[in-house]
């Protein structure tokens, strides 16, 4: 049974989720305005299968550390943190799964020490700039942000036209008890500093696609089918990565593991469980 923790990671508190102590070691990384809760649904099936697997809040959301400072946050600090929570976990080797913006977490953390990790699952990610929202809207949003704080932005947001959802979320919003309002109070607990510092980076990120060539680590590449932002990108980093699988899952859009959560199992699944060759 999954249980709550709280890790120290330097001046910093991660709030994670866990399960299966003492198994093989699997960190899985949320994305912008996620939360640990985004694996609650399969993180006692992975335990159950083996894997030691830990699910934390990034800083700057749900119940970790908040610090107040933009420059707190980045792509770069993100990965010190998993790295630095691996370390205390003591991992050495481990595998590692991030979703959106965990997704580029996870790219940045295999680059910087792929030789520490064993598995390496991109899910619904991209190797560059998020180009969703201009730059002019988003220097908006920041003063906003800045100027009145979260709330205030949220409730802007509220009364704009509604972005088109595809029809995977919608279903998902429909039939799953509870889902919208989880996914609207994960973003309610994100710091301002945070949402202000990640917006404007995820916007002008670093193309890695290039150095992604040099991973040399077992890799799937997860997207859903009707996840416009991201499909193209998991097809160019599937060709890119050496050794790379690609899975598009049907029915799902930017949260396959609950759009369409059992077509998601079985392309994760096996990848996490087929034998190793150890180097």
């Amino acid at each position: 049974m999954a249980t709550t923790a709280v890790r120290s990671v330097g001046s910093i508190e991660l709030a994670t989720l866990e399960a299966g102590q003492g198994g093989r070691p699997l960190l899985l990384s949320h994305g912008f305005t996620g939360a640990k809760e985004d694996f609650a649904d399969c993180i006692d099936a992975l335990a159950d299968g083996g894997w030691w697997v830990v699910a934390p809040d990034l800083r700057g959301h749900g119940f970790s550390s908040q610090p107040d400072e933009e420059g707190a946050y980045s792509i770069a600090i993100y990965a010190d943190d998993l790295l630095g929570l691996v370390d205390g976990l003591g991992w050495d080797r481990f595998s590692l799964l991030g979703h959106s913006m965990g997704g580029m977490i996870a790219q940045v953390m295999a680059l910087q020490a792929g030789d520490r990790i064993q598995r390496l699952v991109l899910m619904n990610t991209h190797h560059g700039p998020i180009q969703a929202v201009d730059a002019d809207t988003i220097a908006i949003a920041v003063d906003v942000l800045r100027s009145q704080g979260l709330p205030a932005l949220l409730e802007l947001i509220s009364l704009l036209p509604a972005a088109e959802r595809s029809p995977s979320d919608m279903r998902a919003r429909a039939e799953r008890p509870g889902y919208a309002e989880f996914s609207d109070a994960k973003v309610h607990r994100c710091a301002p500093a945070m949402y202000a510092a990640m917006a404007q980076e995820l916007i002008g990120l670093e193309d890695r696609l290039e150095a992604l060539a040099s991973l040399a680590r077992p890799t799937l590449v997860v997207v859903g089918d009707e996840d416009k932002l991201m499909l193209g990108a998991s097809h160019r980093m599937a060709e890119a990565i050496p050794c790379a699988q690609l899975a598009v899952i049907a029915d799902a859009a930017h949260s396959p593991q609950f759009e369409n959560p059992q077509g998601w199992w079985d392309a994760i699944a096996p990848f996490l469980s087929a034998e190793l060759v150890v180097d």
